[in-house]
């Protein structure tokens, strides 16, 4: 990530959008305290997506690095057993 602050911005606002454009994230400051961020329209749509459940998005992963595929389990193997089944503390207002 690349800090630069408003003044900066301005003076070369075209070759901070070129920077996003290519993958540079870009945050602005003001005295030194970050205010905003530019970033390019791809990583933004990512970002603002909806949140997926993790089972979704691990498949997802292992779609996009079917390479990853050889080492991995399915979430269903070692989540089994994770949570704590007990129902808790007792609790009166």
């Amino acid at each position: 990530m690349k800090r630069v602050s408003i003044a900066e911005a301005r003076d070369n606002f075209t070759g901070l959008v070129r920077s996003a454009e290519a993958g540079v994230t870009i945050e602005l400051t003001r005295r030194g305290k970050p205010i905003a961020v530019l970033l390019a329209l791809g990583e933004y749509e990512r970002l603002s997506e909806g949140r997926q459940d993790f089972r979704t998005a691990y498949r997802d992963f292992l779609r996009r690095h079917p390479d990853f595929r050889d080492h991995s389990v399915e979430p269903e193997e070692w989540l089994q057993g994770v949570g704590d089944p007990s129902p808790g503390r007792d609790f009166a207002w």
